[in-house]
């Protein structure tokens, strides 16, 4: 199978969105982009951001949990005779949409054309895995709650994980004297968020920015370089 190829000089964020149900195996996506033109890139795929740090993973099944209040338990001045008390609210609010970053599952696979014309190159995922939601920042409401105002807001399809999996396979022509990489796995989409909790004693705890990348789609990652 050959796939049209559109070939960009630096980074893009639509990255490459053609491997989905391609050959024999079957990938796992909720939200497949409409736009499905293959993107050659020059550079290997970047996770996250450089600039953040501190990410965790929320663990597989636990989209639900809530973290605890920051300050819970406390009396404060809320428990006192005559003061106002409040309905505990955790709060989310998504305040910037940002691209994809791919996560790769499994190692990276490479192919050579040594030749003086152009070859086909086909890849194909040699493992499964799931790649779940990481987030920076103190985040008070479960990931589910927080995918679900992201969602809302920017009209996407996220999940709490998405599974890459194993079989999936995909073709696409490799230049003369040219190298072509491919990376299978899942692609994340970058957000921030603020969060807060405003308490019993309707004091508001401290806001947090939090910077969150969630499962958007499967599919591959293609970039070249010189042989």
């Amino acid at each position: 199978m050959h796939l049209a190829v559109k070939r960009a000089g630096t980074i893009t964020s639509a990255a490459l969105l053609i491997a989905l149900g391609v050959g024999g195996g079957v990938a796992s996506a909720d939200d497949t982009p409409t736009d499905t033109n293959t993107v050659v890139n020059s550079e290997p795929p970047q996770e996250t951001d450089p600039a953040d740090t501190g990410l965790v993973d929320v663990p597989t099944g636990q989209g639900d949990s809530e973290p605890d209040i920051p300050g819970s338990g406390s009396a404060g001045g809320g428990n006192q005779p005559g003061a106002q008390r409040c309905e505990v609210e955790r709060v989310y609010t998504p305040t910037y949409k940002g691209g994809d970053h791919h996560k790769g599952v499994g190692a990276p696979q490479a192919n050579t054309n040594d030749t003086s014309h152009s070859a086909t190159s086909t890849f194909t995922a040699e493992v499964s895995g799931t790649v779940g939601v990481s987030y920076s920042g103190s985040l008070s409401v479960s990931a589910n709650a927080m995918i679900g105002k992201i969602e809302a807001k920017y009209d996407v399809s996220l999940s709490a994980s998405m599974t890459a999996k194993l079989g999936n396979s995909m073709s696409i022509s490799t230049p003369a004297h040219k190298i072509t990489h491919a990376s299978y796995g899942v692609y994340r989409l970058r957000t921030q968020g603020t969060s807060y909790v405003i308490t019993e004693n309707c004091k508001t705890t401290t806001k947090s920015t939090v910077t969150s990348y969630t499962p958007h789609y499967v599919g591959w990652y293609i970039w070249e370089s010189n042989a």
